[in-house]
């Protein structure tokens, strides 16, 4: 059972906000993420953004941190912090993601995990609603040929995990420590071992995820990739999960990148957002560097001013009459968002028979 909702959507807890939505009403975000740095230890095979060059560049801790007070004051709800880069190299993380939660806003961070060390967690774990860390092998060698590093890195990221849950239960902090795969050609005979691994350290859960080709990408190793031959993986799977621990395989997921979407427009845009390295406050992730995208810059101006600007309301124009969903990525950040707001706006017959 997906008890985090991972592979489906949790905006209908947001019930307010999508009726103000629904009358028009020119909303907030409820979601953010952050690319704190552009920075990156690892070159992974799979990586989505190599486009974007790991460049070095990095968030002004203090601007940002006066911007999340804003966001807080104005009803933003989470914010994750990933992006370009790995987000823990940035110099003040611990910092931000405290400030984060003081801000009233639930903090996540997605991570290889590397950086994730006993002066990590201990600085920040309370204020981390969840956390989860990328590690797609079940052993040195084949960790280290997709992630492109030294095959040391395995053992100090299970270490890392290993005492995180450790510091957690000794604290007895609610935040929720996961491991994500995506399955690949290279791995995916060593899914149930690493799904054996991360119970054994005390994980919460394992993802195993599907990949899905971005059109700007450099690499194109696994667009042909198919899943339908690895279904039947789940039911395996599903035999490591107990109480304590769950294996969430993204079946949904994976079946959809067969599938044509069910709605025509994108809707979701109003309820989550990005702020990339440099400070560049965007409607889509998967459109980084397209102007088209581009509301404005969290440096330059406060976030409200952004939001409310003149060049967001282009934007958002140009998405709802515009924006041909073709040139979309397959199975986006806001693809079950946008199923369920296409459904609200273009209900099915006889709703009210329920």
């Amino acid at each position: 059972m997906d008890e985090f909702r991972i592979d489906s959507h949790k905006l209908m807890y947001h019930v307010e906000r999508v009726n103000q939505w629904l009358k028009g009403v020119d909303i907030y975000p409820v979601y953010i993420e952050i690319s704190p740095i552009g920075a990156c230890n690892h070159r992974c095979t799979y990586c989505a953004l190599d486009y974007m060059e790991y460049n070095p560049r990095s968030l002004d801790t203090q601007i940002l941190k006066k911007r999340l007070t804003e966001m807080g004051s104005l009803g933003v709800k989470s914010i994750m912090y990933a992006g370009e880069g790995e987000p823990l190299l940035h110099k003040d993380i611990s910092e931000i993601i405290n400030h984060t939660k003081k801000s009233g806003i639930d903090a996540a961070v997605t991570s290889n995990g590397v950086l994730f060390t006993d002066k990590v967690f201990e600085a920040c774990l309370e204020s981390i609603t969840w956390i989860k860390i990328s590690i797609n092998a079940a052993c040195p060698e084949t960790y280290s040929k997709i992630h492109r590093t030294k095959e040391e890195d395995f053992g100090k990221v299970i270490d890392n995990i290993s005492k995180a849950v450790k510091f957690r239960e000794s604290r007895r902090l609610a935040s929720t420590i996961g491991m994500q795969m995506i399955l690949l050609p290279e791995n995916v005979n060593e899914a149930v071992s690493l799904a054996k691994k991360a119970k054994e350290i005390g994980a919460d859960y394992l993802v195993i995820k599907s990949y899905s080709q971005h059109f700007k990408s450099i690499t194109k190793k696994y667009a042909d990739f198919k899943y339908g031959n690895y279904l039947t993986l789940n039911e395996e799977l599903k035999k490591v999960s107990d109480k304590n621990f769950k294996v969430i395989f993204r079946e949904n997921a994976m079946k959809k990148l067969e599938e044509g979407r069910a709605y025509k427009r994108c809707m979701a845009l109003p309820f989550w957002s990005y702020i990339d390295s440099g400070g560049g406050l965007w409607g889509c992730s998967a459109f980084l560097n397209d102007e088209r995208f581009l509301f404005g810059n969290i440096n330059e101006n406060t976030f409200e001013e952004v939001w409310k600007g003149e060049r967001r309301k282009k934007v958002m124009e140009f998405v709802g009459k515009g924006l041909d969903i073709k040139e979309c990525r397959k199975n986006c950040r806001m693809d079950e968002v946008n199923r369920y707001l296409w459904e609200l706006r273009n209900p099915s017959l006889h709703v009210n028979f329920i």
